[in-house]
């Protein structure tokens, strides 16, 4: 009755089934994955965002297949103001990140084609490829000092289903930005294969050392795709405003953007009130996230104060994004462990698996929990993990 594509294990996996009976049992646990920023009591400029929603103009249909104008020129702006300039044209309107995806695997794959992904790196992925019958190829990221992409792995892996290599930038949960050598060693591998680069870059903002990245939107090298959205630039997922930059070699930008502009056509899903405040969420980026800045720094100061004060875990290095690694010492399953801090604590920490960690010995936590939830969730893991 249903297509092989959603054959998935539909059961929930032991970690979320340990949340279900702790939860139905009355037991009120303390969160250190949060991801959503609208939970993390941030205060939000809320009668400005809900003001640029009533909007007369949103009674008219306006079907612009990359989205209205006004919208794109308020993404471009963003992208001059904050990185680099970006032409209206290139961009093309989506409602997340994850539909761009969409977008894009059916824009370069035929059936089982091949696209080459970070490891470890965000879950959805997977989800995403097997609804547009797209394989995915992992390649590692290294740590040494620092996160690397493991290039001769990237080498190995390509082949003639290759159709583009997704670099997340910075990446989530690692937290590591793509290096300007790393980025001209990738240029170079795409060009070689004749492939194009995908590159998320939902947390470039993100910088804790507060030195702006370049983006790849600015990429000219090779056919490059750059995903964002205000789901993070803004703090403001449930707005549902994310794009697709196109940039590279004009001819092949040209085609790209042709067979996009009727993919987009074919559904038209951004909404109207949302485009035409599009100007306004952008803006609320200057507020906020100097706030989720300040709540990233200082959960990270009180991190590295708790594990000074031990010796058996420590935290990777991290340049951006919302997320900490944590190396724990192995003694079973990163997901045991999980959930025995869960049964324990009644503490929520994901374990390293759920990112396509190659081994055990990581857990994730998020770096924008509230102080106090943070301060206290540490140091009950912490003290239970050096027992």
């Amino acid at each position: 009755m249903f297509s092989h594509r959603t054959d998935w294990k539909l059961t929930p996996n032991r970690f979320t089934q340990a949340q279900q009976e702790l939860r139905a049992a009355g037991r009120e646990l303390l969160d250190l994955t949060i991801s959503n920023p609208t939970r993390a009591e941030l205060h939000y400029d809320a009668e400005a965002i809900l003001q640029a929603l009533v909007n007369p103009k949103a009674l008219d249909f306006d079907p612009q297949p990359k989205g209205l104008l006004s919208a794109r020129e308020a993404v471009a702006a963003y992208y001059r103001r904050q990185h680099d300039d970006v032409d209206a044209e290139s961009i093309i309107l989506t409602t997340s990140t994850s539909e761009g995806y969409s977008y894009l695997f059916r824009l370069l794959c035929n059936v089982e084609d091949e696209i080459l992904v970070p490891k470890p790196s965000y879950p959805l992925f997977e989800f995403l490829a097997d609804l547009q019958d797209v394989k995915l190829v992992p390649y590692p990221l290294l740590y040494d000092h620092g996160w690397q992409i493991d290039f001769p792995s990237l080498y190995k892996a390509v082949n003639h289903h290759t159709r583009a290599a997704v670099v997340v930038h910075p990446n989530n949960p690692t937290g590591s930005f793509v290096a300007e050598k790393e980025r001209t060693a990738l240029n170079n591998f795409c060009h070689e294969y004749k492939l194009s680069l995908i590159a998320d870059e939902v947390f470039l903002d993100y910088a804790h050392d507060g030195a702006p990245r370049p983006t790849f939107a600015a990429n000219q090298d090779v056919l490059t795709f750059t995903l964002s959205g205000v789901s993070k630039i803004s703090g403001l997922p449930q707005m549902k405003l994310a794009w697709i930059v196109t940039s590279g070699p004009g001819e092949a930008v040209s085609a790209a953007l042709a067979r996009m502009e009727i993919i987009a056509d074919t559904y038209l899903s951004m909404n109207a009130p949302v485009q035409l405040a599009a100007p306004a969420l952008l803006g609320q980026r200057r507020s906020i996230q100097p706030l989720l800045l300040d709540r990233v720094r200082a959960n990270m100061n009180e991190l590295d104060r708790a594990l000074a004060r031990q010796k058996t875990c420590r935290r990777l290095d991290v340049e951006g994004g919302w997320y900490a690694v944590l190396r724990v010492p192995v003694t079973q399953s990163d997901e045991d462990l999980a959930i025995e801090i869960l049964r324990r604590l009644s503490v929520l920490v994901h374990p390293g698996h759920f990112y396509d960690f190659s081994g055990d010995g990581h857990l994730i936590v998020s770096l924008i929990t509230p102080p106090k939830d943070f301060h206290k969730g540490i140091v009950q893991v912490l003290g239970l993990l050096n027992q």
